[in-house]
């Protein structure tokens, strides 16, 4: 497998990201390496926070809560995906693969050994995370998940598909506006998230850090933090993660990942583990996702979730004082 490394230049002097760089080397899955960046903050023997970001994110957006929850005791660890943040960039979007990024970041927890954590999870750190959760239960002692999911789309009627599979290959590449009116128009529905799905796909160069900025709610991001979104991608190439991605995520019943995925709603049907949600009201696409967990989720029984407001879907920018707040009385209180 060709891959890209982002070189180190490009991640000098980002605002409000002071930390230290920790790598660990990964399977590819065809026979090389893939080398996984994280941020590893806070008294080592400390109760571990697993941070996981999205797309098209990576660990820089956790920049303001990691301090919050260090300064609370905790060690916060925060990977960058890979293709995205510091982590190595395979080159070609069918690389990518739901099941693939289960399994590289798999492969990074057992490498750095990831014991009694609490699991925090937002967009596809949720899909991706709550999947590593489920297959590794005995590693995590909570579970907090934001703005996400773990979609588990039942029978699907054929003619939806086939218009689904008809919108993906052959109607014009959307415009951004078209995209944002999909999916303010209920996101999450095969049709309107296939949108987002193929403006991604077939944009060459992704605009990542314009695409996170028009999502983080009340928070206006500086040029500066902009441009720290879109450090890790010096040019169209190392972008194919951002790309491929929105892709994987399982709208139809068809989809690959979706036997995998009820093995893993099976394992939370019986999770008694302390589960908390905390979505925020502004962000159309995980608009009710909650719910499910909420009704079947042993462990989510009696728990104080939390509906934020303004935050949009990244909101660990306007957010994170209340994020960081919701994970520390979480872990003192359990």
């Amino acid at each position: 497998m060709k891959s890209l490394r982002t070189p180190d230049s490009q991640f000098e002097n980002l605002p409000g990201y002071p930390f230290s760089p920790h790598y660990t080397e990964v399977d590819d899955s065809e026979g090389g390496t893939l080398r996984i960046h994280h941020v590893d903050e806070g008294p080592r023997d400390a109760p571990i926070v697993l941070c996981m970001h999205g797309q098209p994110s990576w660990s820089y957006l956790y920049r303001h809560m990691i301090p919050l929850l260090t300064q609370a005791g905790l060690r916060v660890l925060a990977p960058d995906l890979v293709g995205y943040g510091r982590s190595d960039k395979p080159a070609s979007v069918e690389d990518y693969s739901y099941q693939r990024q289960v399994d590289w970041m798999t492969a990074w927890l057992k490498a750095n050994d990831v014991q009694n954590a609490t699991f925090f999870g937002q967009d596809w750190g949720g899909l991706i995370g709550l999947r590593i959760v489920a297959e590794n239960p005995e590693r995590f002692e909570r579970v907090v998940i934001g703005n996400t999911g773990l979609p588990l789309p039942q029978t699907t009627p054929p003619e939806v598909i086939e218009e689904v599979r008809r919108f993906r290959a052959e109607a014009p590449t959307p415009t951004m506006p078209e995209v944002m009116k999909a999916l303010g128009e209920g996101g999450s529905g095969p049709l309107s998230f296939a949108y987002w799905q193929k403006w991604c796909w077939e944009s060459e160069d992704l605009p990542v850090g314009m695409a996170v900025m028009t999502a983080c709610g009340s928070k206006v991001l500086t040029p500066e933090e902009v441009a720290a979104y879109d450090a890790p991608f010096p040019d169209a190439s190392f972008k194919m993660g951002p790309r491929a991605m929105p892709s994987q995520v399982p709208t139809l019943s068809n989809d690959p990942s979706v036997e995998a995925n009820r093995k893993a709603w099976e394992v939370f049907k019986k999770w008694d583990k302390p589960f908390l949600t905390a979505f925020d009201d502004s962000d159309p696409v995980s608009a009710g996702g909650e719910m499910q967990f909420i009704k079947v989720v042993p462990g989510a029984q009696g728990q104080e979730h939390q509906k934020l407001s303004g935050g949009g879907h990244f909101f660990q920018e306007a957010k994170s004082d209340e994020l960081a707040k919701i994970v520390i009385d979480l872990i003192r209180s359990t």
